[in-house]
């Protein structure tokens, strides 16, 4: 089973070039004008204009209409710009109150209407919200770009950073000076004017088609869906699943077919159950060529096209290539050193994944198959594989795996026995989508620390993956709490039948909460540094290192009950999960590498290395690292891999494998000093999670920890190295 599900922080391709603060602004760019209503009549009926008066200045969702956000977007630019411009010019000398203060205090209106339009482009969109996003993509772009580039805004940065050490700042405060003049040069601010001009051209026309690539990838993935006329060819599935493929095959107006929904991941859910091999042939293939087609949602000129363009910037701000300009900030520092952590995991993961193909390929020739096991066989024969070794089948453990109750008794139990929170449900707080849900979460005092949204099912109009991102950041300078929220695609029921869950989804709960941890303990003065922005190479650690919590003893005996009985899970099932614990690890570890080491490679390409042809550079890419097994595709392939392309992974989708390393090793941490207790959640909390970015993350995990992290954990954890001692 995948441990790792797919994370975007801030999936709208409009921010991408955007920090989820959006503090950034134009000091240069033109006024943007309000569309529709003048400034003055858009301040009374356009519900952004000012701060929400609801609890956490959470978003009023009941009031929000669509043709609020372009109007709120553009007007936010507008006062932006102006408020950047009063602090580029400002007559006074530099000091760190009237600029770096500030600069944190601009742009709150863009803020806050940018969280809102980034949850519902995400997870909830529409027509008009789509076109609404290629529209001020580039206008966003041109905002951050006139803010980095601008060399009055840039004296004054650099006057202050190098005076640093003799202002007498607080760590915090020092960290934020350090935190901007780094990012301001990482963003061109020291190129000459004409180099200037190019990169804005460059980022305009980037964030252009990374918008086109999510509506193109939003739209193939839907067409895309398997569309079944006979009911025999979904042999296999559970009554549960084969309704809710009716409901969506009635959802799309299709009354007496079945649709099998595609997630963004290569491999699909159903396969694993699926008996009949055209069909999962079918289903594959949908998968895999989703984007692939030659029509209007082929999205492979897009990312050649991309692909260059980062190169190239890359070359203007002196770096050989995209992931070397990329990796300057992260804990990893070159491509070189990420690549060589990927690299040596090949060989473990490749020949484990073998080894695993052989097992397969036998049950395949004891049933007289008379086929050599592929990609669409893989979960199907798998699972069987599991079910002779280990006794073991993922029907059993569903129905011990009702996804309210995983919710509370597990996720939320988890975080009360380590972190003393408790959680209150809150139906008085407006949604955007009358799926998702509100929680008030309460600290150890009982006073009331944030709220936390869930949305977990699957949608025609929403991304693929899971996520968890802001609706409103913690910050001290601004008096708020932050107001966190989860998304995951899990199959919705039909009507009146319960949402069971695979352990794969429990473990997805699990991990998206880690994240919202990460927020909601954040407990930083300034909102750049708050909670989960961090390097990417360490904001996948709070998450994975949640994903342990799932299997702990007393955690997983008060959430696995029978949803109909609610018996807990008998002893032996447990233990039989135990054993499988490591089960398929070969395989999940190679598609995961494969996909990390794609990535790498294609931002690893120079300036003059030209546009690529995207289906012959991706084999050459794999084979080249030696990681082609034609039944272990690649998580994602690049025609579809919108963490790279979108999300702001570029040249960091190995960051889920190195926080792989820091949460293993962290857990390690734990059970060395007695597992799930209070003590240890609490300094967990206080020395990580309440951090944020306001200390070198290095140094901030040497400083609880006790040492480096050591990658041992890891490869025992993740079934490529045996197990000298017994572990947990």
């Amino acid at each position: 089973m995948h441990r790792l599900r797919a994370l975007a922080i801030a999936t709208s391709i409009a921010l991408a070039a955007c920090s989820q603060q959006n503090h950034d602004a134009d000091a240069n760019a033109p006024a943007a004008a309000t569309t529709g209503a003048t400034t003055a009549e858009a301040n009374v009926s356009n519900p952004f204009f000012a701060a929400s008066a609801l609890p956490f200045q959470a978003p009023p969702f009941d009031k929000i209409k669509e043709a609020d956000y372009q109007p709120a977007i553009e007007e936010g630019i507008r006062q932006e710009a102006e408020e950047i411009k009063a602090i580029a010019t400002n007559k006074d000398a530099p000091t760190f109150e009237n600029t770096f203060v500030a600069l944190e205090k601009s742009g709150q209106l863009l803020s806050r209407v940018n969280h809102a339009f980034d949850a519902v482009t995400s997870a909830n969109t529409s027509d008009l919200l789509q076109k609404v996003q290629e529209d001020v993509a580039p206008k966003l772009a041109a905002n951050e770009d006139a803010t980095y580039l601008n060399a009055d805004l840039f004296k004054r940065v650099e006057t202050i950073y190098n005076q640093r050490d003799t202002l007498n700042l607080d760590p915090e405060s020092k960290r934020l000076v350090e935190f901007y003049y780094d990012k301001f040069v990482h963003k061109g601010a020291k190129l000459s004017e004409a180099d200037k001009t190019r990169l804005m051209e460059i980022n305009k026309e980037q964030s252009t088609l990374s918008t086109q690539f999510v509506n193109k990838l939003l739209a193939g993935t839907k067409d895309a869906a398997l569309v079944v006329d006979d009911k025999a060819r979904l042999d296999g599935l559970s009554d549960a699943d084969i309704a809710a493929a009716a409901q969506a095959a009635q959802d799309r107006k299709l009354d007496g077919k079945w649709v099998l929904s595609l997630q963004n991941t290569t491999q699909q859910p159903e396969l694993q159950t699926l008996n009949n091999r055209d069909t999962r042939k079918a289903l594959f293939d949908a998968s895999w060529n989703r984007t692939e087609h030659g029509d209007a949602n082929d999205t492979r000129e897009l990312v050649s096209r991309i692909a260059q363009l980062r190169a190239e910037k890359a070359k203007l701000l002196g770096f050989p290539n995209y992931a070397a300009w990329a990796l300057e900030d992260q804990m990893a520092k070159t491509p070189e050193a990420a690549l060589k952590f990927m690299q040596n995991l090949v060989p473990a993961a490749t020949a484990r994944a073998q080894a695993e193909a052989k097992d397969i390929q036998s049950v395949i020739d004891k049933e007289k198959g008379g086929f050599k096991v592929e990609a669409w066989d893989w979960t199907h024969y798998a699972e069987q594989v599991r079910k002779a070794k280990y006794d073991l089948d993922e029907g059993q453990i569903k129905p011990y795996f009702e996804l309210d109750n995983v919710l509370q008794n597990g996720v939320f139990y988890a975080a009360n026995q380590l972190y003393g929170l408790t959680f209150k449900e809150r139906k008085d707080i407006p949604v955007y989508q009358p799926d998702v849900r509100v929680f008030e979460v309460f600290d150890k005092d009982g006073s009331s620390l944030a709220l936390f949204y869930v949305d977990y099912f699957k949608r025609d109009n929403k991304n693929g993956g899971a996520w968890m991102s802001n609706f409103v950041e913690q910050s001290k300078l601004f008096g708020t709490k932050p107001v966190v929220f989860n998304v995951c695609n899990f199959t919705k029921p039909a009507a009146g039948q319960p949402a069971l869950l695979s352990f794969d989804d429990v473990i997805t709960m699990f991990h998206e909460f880690g994240h919202a941890l990460h927020g909601i303990f954040a407990d930083s003065q300034y909102p750049s540094l708050s909670g989960s922005n961090t390097a990417r190479d360490f904001v996948e650690f709070p998450s994975q290192f949640n994903e342990h919590w799932a299997t702990d003893p007393k955690i997983l005996a008060n959430y696995a009950k029978h949803y109909q009985t609610g018996a807990a899970m008998p002893d032996a099932l447990v233990e039989k999960m135990k054993k499988a614990g490591t089960f398929n690890k070969g395989y999940d570890m190679t598609e995961l590498v494969s996909a990390a080491l794609l990535d790498m490679n294609w931002h690893m390409l120079g300036a003059d290395a030209g546009r690529q042809d995207v289906d012959t550079f991706e084999t050459q890419a794999l084979a080249k690292d030696k990681i082609n097994l034609s039944y272990v595709p690649p998580r994602y392939r690049s025609s579809y891999f919108m963490h790279i392309w979108s999300n702001g992974y570029a040249a960091g989708y190995y960051a889920y494998l190195w926080t792989q390393m820091l949460s293993d090793d962290a857990f390690e941490g734990f059970v060395e000093k007695g597992g799930l207790t209070r003590e240890n959640g609490d300094r967990f909390r206080q020395m990580i999670l309440s951090r944020g970015n306001t200390e070198e993350l290095g140094k901030l995990y040497r400083d609880w920890r006790g040492k480096d992290p050591s990658v041992e954990p890891m490869l025992i954890d993740r079934g490529l190295k045996a197990d000298p001692k017994a572990r947990h």
